[in-house]
């Protein structure tokens, strides 16, 4: 499936200090939501002493339901155990087996994958309401391969997967809001990116963290920016990991912190990054954050070269090494290409 693209890319830059990218959205499996717990659970009530009669009687009425079942085998990896289960009760028309039907054939867990038979079922669960289901159903009418494509409908179901809590759908429904609206839309989409970002959406995080820095749609809060930056760069997301390293060491938004800043953009560099890698490269021949380290930086040089992410000063720092320090360069580097 399609990732949807970030509307940031042309209304918000990441800053001075690091080059305007374009940030995909996550497009996530959804999260298949299970069931409640019974009644006596939810309500605080004690459970029957084992052998007792209370126990046998309850255990009669109160056993697990058939779309228990199903989920408790889709969680176990019995994906074919999971579709019997499933199937008469979505023929019955159960959203929740529906949704569990469309993820298993979306995925081809333990089936043939058929995204035609996937959509049939979040279609299904969609108009029965069911959040995850017209999360799902949305982003197969926004890619138009399995179904006729259809924006309308798809912002529709989005906003009413938003509007019942599904965090994916808060951050895309968000974008949506200003994709109609690049002038205007940034304030409607806050209050869904927030939500997103408290239920830990990456994309949603950073989201935040651009709104705040730059005051669309919010007060400029650099405080509050950082915040949001560490917190996705925390989660994972490597274009945050990157700037908030560079944030760190900058001073912006609050105190420096150099040897951190280096931590988050070394991270991003292993993964193979370019920016960070340039970054790196910099860092350890200026000895910010790290002890100052020649051998270390020329490594550096020769990858952000080869990802066609150098600069001048990188290139004339080579250039200045003497002919045994630049061959050790380029074998480190090609010992981390190989690794």
């Amino acid at each position: 499936m399609k990732r949807r693209a970030n509307p940031f890319r042309h209304q918000l830059s990441i800053g001075p200090d690091v080059p305007t990218r374009s940030v995909l959205a996550a497009v996530f499996l959804a999260i298949i939501a299970c069931h409640a717990p019974s009644q006596a659970a939810a309500q605080g009530t004690a459970a029957p002493a084992a052998g007792s009669k209370d126990a046998a009687a309850a255990g009669k009425s109160q056993g697990p339901s058939k779309a228990d079942l199903a989920y408790g085998a889709f969680q176990r990896g019995y994906y074919l155990t999971a579709v019997k289960l499933a199937e008469p009760l979505a023929n019955l028309g159960d959203p929740a087996a529906q949704t569990l039907l469309g993820e298993i054939y979306s995925r081809g867990l333990g089936v043939r994958r058929d995204m035609k038979e996937a959509a049939r079922w979040f279609k299904a669960a969609a108009t029965a309401g069911n959040p995850e289901a017209q999360f799902r159903y949305a982003m197969i009418l926004l890619d138009g391969t399995v179904v006729e494509k259809d924006e309308a409908q798809a912002r529709d179901l989005m906003q009413a997967a938003a509007d019942r809590g599904l965090p994916l759908a808060e951050y895309n429904f968000g974008q949506m809001l200003i994709e109609a609206s690049p002038s205007g839309g940034f304030k409607d989409a806050a209050g869904y990116f927030e939500k997103a970002a408290s239920a830990g959406v990456a994309e949603a995080q950073y989201a935040m963290s651009q709104l705040f820095a730059n005051g669309r749609g919010v007060p400029r809060d650099l405080d509050r920016a950082r915040a949001f930056l560490h917190a996705s760069a925390l989660n994972g997301f490597s274009i945050a990991q990157i700037e908030y390293g560079i944030w760190l060491i900058n001073g912006k938004g609050g105190p420096a912190r150099l040897k951190e800043g280096f931590l988050f953009l070394k991270h991003a560099a292993v993964l193979g990054n370019p920016i960070a890698v340039n970054r790196v490269a910099h860092l350890y021949k200026d000895g910010i954050g790290t002890e100052p380290d020649l051998a270390e930086a020329a490594k550096w040089a020769v990858l952000a070269k080869r990802m066609k992410n150098s600069d001048p000063v990188l290139d004339d720092f080579f250039r200045g090494l003497d002919a045994a320090a630049q061959k050790a360069a380029l074998e480190a580097a090609n010992r981390i290409r190989s690794g």
